[in-house]
């Protein structure tokens, strides 16, 4: 018992990790490009290179979206601080005119950390209130100065209700929270007209899913939030994760499904009164490892993405966040 409670403060102690710390761990920013892929008439995603992101290995930092046009340009997500002279170079590329409107879809600093960077040219910085309430508290004594700089903060939030809609370069931009899914104060991004949805990172499809629970994330929100997409989306929906490939609501399916069957036999070794190390030892990802890229790749303290997500889960059912 001594052991599965040892090995349940690592996973936690893991999770506690700054989000601007915990992603900028290792990247070899200099090395990050920019890739740009049109997607609609005037909407574009920006991505950064491969390989250079150990926290990424499928490409660097979170995905940007890019609406632009003569109403100005609104972005989604703004990428690590440190190449925010790259992003902008890709997006005056795209369009010269003025960056108007900035939406963070969470707190992880991959999306967030470059938000000053925009702000200061002049964007406004939008997010769901929890989020802003995260990054408003006091970083870490040893977080950079840049994790301090005002600038980084959203000006306007929003909470649980209707979305928030925009109406600009003959689009309507609607942005939609999320409660407590891959964190606190997600949203995802629905760009009505070109029937695009960009849907933040309680969805991937490299490794298992990561639920950010030190920074308000919880299994049922996550399940809530593929729940909501699956709705919302129409049978060509391009559904556009915050990292790895672009999926349809299909696609959510089986994630959807691999999650729930990982709740239940998790479910069941707790009623037997087994410990976090014991319900490890079950293995019982094995069933969707070989399906899963990047599922038995280590993810720092918790050991591999598998380790990391059953542990969320052991420690969301014991907690009684189901």
């Amino acid at each position: 018992m001594k052991r599965a409670s040892q090995l349940l403060l690592v996973v936690c102690a893991a999770a506690a990790v700054p989000a601007t710390a915990r992603a900028q761990t290792g990247i070899q920013y200099d090395k990050i490009e920019i890739k740009t892929d049109k997607v609609a008439p005037n909407l574009y995603m920006l991505s950064g290179s491969e390989g250079v992101d150990p926290g990424h290995p499928d490409g660097a930092g979170g995905r940007i979206g890019v609406l632009a046009g003569p109403d100005g340009i609104f972005m989604v997500d703004a990428q690590y601080l440190q190449i925010g002279d790259k992003v902008l170079a890709a997006i005056k590329r795209i369009d010269p005119g003025p960056i108007r409107f900035l939406v963070d879809t969470h707190i992880h600093g991959d999306h967030t950390a470059g938000n000053a960077t925009f702000a200061k040219l002049g964007a406004v910085i939008l997010a769901g209130e929890e989020l802003r309430e995260g990054m408003a508290r006091p970083p870490a004594a040893n977080a950079p100065a840049t994790a301090r700089d005002p600038a980084r903060l959203p000006v306007i939030t929003y909470g649980m209700g209707d979305p928030v809609r925009f109406r600009m370069n003959g689009e309507t931009v609607e942005l939609i929270p999320v409660r407590a899914a891959h964190t606190g104060g997600d949203t995802i991004v629905r760009f009505v007209n070109a029937d695009v949805i960009m849907i933040g990172d309680f969805y991937r499809n490299f490794g298992y899913p990561f639920i950010d629970t030190a920074n308000g994330g919880s299994l049922k929100g996550a399940l809530d939030g593929l729940e909501l997409t699956m709705t919302i989306a129409g049978p060509n929906t391009r559904l556009i994760p915050g990292h790895g490939t672009y999926i349809n609501r299909t696609d959510i399916i089986p994630y959807r499904d691999m999650m729930l069957a990982v709740q239940a036999r998790v479910k069941e070794l707790i009623a037997q009164g087994k410990t976090l190390q014991e319900t490890l030892a079950a293995k019982v990802t094995a069933p969707y490892d070989a399906k899963v890229p990047g599922g038995l790749l280590p993810a720092g303290a918790a050991g591999t993405s598998a380790d990391r997500f059953v542990s969320m889960v052991y420690a969301q059912l014991k907690g009684g966040g189901q």
